[in-house]
């Protein structure tokens, strides 16, 4: 049996048939009622996704983004302090921009390895001082504390968006690619 995705399915019975693209799409969900075809998923749900492999880039920045805050907000001893550097800038120059990226490609192929590692870099350089302005403007202000948190709200929300936008287009393209 040969693996399709729905829109092709759609155009071919749309093809052969005579029938609009919409009539076709509508016997094809008939169809699926029917049980004459059978429609494949990466996951069943959102849920399942992310806490499937689907998912494990998620937590690996969930787990990054929590490392760097603690380690940002309490480490203040030199064998800490020099990890706090390395994790910090990884967190600031590489992680809110990496989410930001897959948020806007959720494909694996739209994009290179190295053209992901650039654009995460330029977006992080753009973003992280945009999010100090917008400190500026509140009675926070600019300091450790607040750029942390607000860095991590950042990272959080777009990965959380990202995860959603790939589990959307695995959920949309064929099982069988």
């Amino acid at each position: 049996m040969e693996c399709v995705t729905v829109r092709q399915a759609a155009e071919r019975l749309s093809r052969e048939t005579g029938k609009p693209l919409y009539e076709a799409a509508y016997e094809l969900m008939l169809g699926v009622k029917r049980g004459e075809y059978a429609l494949e998923t990466g996951a069943d749900s959102f849920l399942a996704y992310v806490l499937g492999p689907g998912g494990a880039w998620l937590w690996s920045v969930a787990a990054l983004t929590a490392a760097a805050a603690v380690l940002a907000l309490y480490a203040e001893a030199p064998p800490l302090l020099y990890l706090r550097y390395v994790v910090g800038a990884f967190f600031v120059l590489f992680l809110p921009g990496y989410v930001i990226v897959e948020a806007l490609y959720p494909k694996p192929g739209e994009l290179k390895p190295l053209e992901r590692l650039a654009l995460s870099i330029g977006l992080s350089l753009a973003v992280v001082p945009l999010v100090g302005l917008l400190l500026n403007y509140t009675p926070f202000g600019i300091r450790l504390g607040p750029v942390v948190a607000s860095l991590a709200a950042l990272t959080a929300a777009a990965a959380a968006f990202a995860a959603y936008r790939k589990y959307r287009s695995e959920m949309l393209a064929a099982a069988c690619a």
